[in-house]
């Protein structure tokens, strides 16, 4: 492939309600959208997780913008890749950190190399499911009954899996609850995003009573050792997110014993082959691992839906259908999910396996700007 043209657009989803974690609450997604295009006129997009505060990572939507346009989009613009293992060097040796921004030009690649071979995206990366189990994410309530609500209501309608947020004081009475109403066969776990400290264990260690399948990140992403003194005084698993940031720390993981489940999320790790490296290694060590949401639109969802397809994603992901978010998304189909708890990988379309609703996205764009080999790299079109 051999990259043309890149266009950065920002737009402005509304959430249908809003969404709250443990270090704040989102209203309105500021969503960072990449459409890149090759010489021979293939044209494909994807999507940067970045959020516009830096509470979940360092990165955000303006950091990435600007990472993108000075240094890592003039790294591809005319180039001649092999495909998007070759996107991924050149990406790595441009800059040092920026996973987020990295990974929005290089699952754009995949999605490009999907296009250009008449594939679907699945089937390129290599997947097996033609379906996947899907999960749901329930923000932080102002009461155990609301959280309650919220949970009975997502097991109607089928999810496979229950995530509650939780933060200090928002955490053992609302489990405690939550486990009441929807019974002792309903997969259940907790989400902490890092808002607990080691001498919280004690606290922490309550939730055994609670048979979740797991603790996500209760401590901050950098402690890998706090987390394994953590593990061996807890009977429930701790899933890794923020931690693992690449291959390296999914190894640093495995030998100290911080976790026995990784929540693997493309954008956070810097794209498709980084997950794909953290993936076989988890399988090697027999980790099961799950795709995470970072409330994307339905274009970063069809990234991890494909993500989701390979074999070692034995655990419901984070993949609720459009409608769960959105009032309107900004693809043709949306994402739907059946009354089983799954959603469909879309095998049978090639590409991403879905179709940008343009008007749409003209609609909520608020900032736009061109890079090609026909301008100088940097200046807006």
């Amino acid at each position: 492939m051999q990259i043309e043209s890149v266009t950065l657009r920002e737009i402005r989803l509304p959430l249908r309600a809003p969404f709250r974690i443990s270090s704040g609450t989102v209203t309105e997604r500021r969503i960072l959208l990449v459409e890149l295009r090759d010489a021979d006129g293939a044209v494909s997009w994807s999507e940067c997780v970045a959020a516009e505060r830096p509470n979940y990572s360092p990165e955000t939507v303006d950091t990435a913008w600007m990472v993108l346009s000075l240094w890592l989009i003039p790294t591809l613009l005319g180039k001649t890749f092999a495909g998007p293992a070759g996107v991924h060097e050149a990406l790595e040796g441009a800059a040092r950190g920026y996973p987020m921004a990295k990974a929005a030009l290089e699952m754009g690649a995949w999605g490009l190399e999907a296009e250009i071979r008449g594939v679907a995206l699945a089937q390129l990366l290599g997947g097996t499911r033609v379906s996947v189990e899907v999960g749901v994410s329930l923000g932080i309530q102002d009461s155990p009954e609301q959280l309650a609500d919220q949970a009975v209501a997502a097991v109607e309608v089928g999810y496979r899996k229950v995530k509650l947020k939780i933060a200090p004081g928002s955490d053992l009475a609302f489990v405690e609850r939550v486990r009441a109403v929807v019974g002792a066969g309903v997969p259940l776990m907790v989400d902490a995003n890092a808002a607990y400290r080691s001498e919280d264990a004690a606290h922490l260690q309550a939730l055994d009573a609670f048979d979740l399948t797991m603790i996500e990140q209760p401590l901050d992403r950098t402690d890998l050792l706090r987390h394994a003194h953590l593990q061996r005084r807890l009977r429930t698993p701790l899933c890794l997110d923020e931690s693992i940031d690449s291959v390296d720390r999914a190894e640093d993981m495995i030998a100290l014993g911080s976790g026995r489940i990784v929540n693997i999320k493309p954008g956070r790790v810097g794209g498709f082959t980084a997950s794909r490296a953290i993936h076989d290694r988890c399988r090697e060590a027999k980790i099961p691992v799950w795709c995470g949401g970072m409330l994307e639109s339905g274009i970063g969802r069809a990234y991890n839906v494909a993500l989701a397809s390979l074999p070692n994603f034995s655990m419901p992901g984070d993949l609720s259908p459009s409608a769960r978010y959105w009032a309107q998304d900004i693809v043709d189909p949306e994402w739907t999910m059946g009354s089983d708890g799954m959603v469909q990988v879309p095998f049978h379309r090639p590409g991403l396996g879905i179709e940008v609703d343009l008007e749409r996205v003209e609609a909520l764009t608020v900032r736009t700007e061109r890079f090609g080999v026909d301008i100088q790299a940097g200046r807006g079109a």
